[in-house]
């Protein structure tokens, strides 16, 4: 769609950093080799870098979300490090069987549901059709699958227990990586691909 742009919807635990449960002091973060250098070359490629992560920890009572607001602000200091930036952050506080009565009644943006994608849509002019959901969970694949965007699982953080997860539930993935850095690799080059394709046609 004319206007708008391409996005890589990109989980954050166990994604761009170290998967260490429920993250709520910078001290416990700390970036995946290749990480800032992946997100770097996808803001250089035009794409815009958006997180997505489920963070339950704030439902479940383990963290504030000016926890998260510190540990964000650590991580894109981290990044900035390797000259790579997140254009925009989400994340759902929200969990069915949490302790903070509020966080517990709508949980339409946890995924494997499309909340999170549909608000970053909205608010940032994405172009759907030509974006692409990366992350280690099952949940994050299921997310592109209801979305219907192509998926590339990681193989860091659950990466590893999730491709048979995946496998017996029938679920496709469109990459399996070995990390951020790959799947970055393989999305530019399917890019490459296609642009290359629509010049010969």
């Amino acid at each position: 769609m004319a206007g708008r742009r391409s996005a890589v919807f990109v989980d954050r635990d166990g994604t761009i950093n170290v998967e260490r449960g429920y993250i709520a002091r910078p001290q416990d973060l700390e970036l995946i080799d290749g990480a800032g250098d992946a997100l770097r070359a996808l803001n250089d490629a035009g794409f815009l870098a958006v997180v997505v992560s489920n963070q339950s920890g704030v439902a479940r009572g383990l963290m504030t979300e000016e926890d998260l607001a510190v540990v964000h602000q650590a991580l894109e200091d981290m990044l900035a490090v390797h000259g790579a930036r997140i254009d925009a952050a989400y994340y759902c506080p929200n969990y069915r069987d949490g302790v903070i009565e509020r966080l517990t009644r709508d949980t339409s943006c946890r995924k494997p549901n499309t909340g999170m994608l549909d608000a970053a849509a909205q608010d940032l002019g994405i172009d759907l059709a030509s974006s692409y959901v990366v992350g280690d969970d099952v949940t994050d694949i299921e997310l592109a699958e209801r979305a219907g965007l192509p998926a590339v699982l990681v193989l860091t953080g659950k990466g590893r227990d999730s491709v048979r997860t995946l496998r017996e539930r029938g679920v496709a993935v469109a990459h399996v990586a070995a990390d951020l850095g790959d799947a970055v690799r393989w999305i530019l080059g399917r890019r490459s691909r296609s642009t290359a394709e629509a010049g010969g046609s």
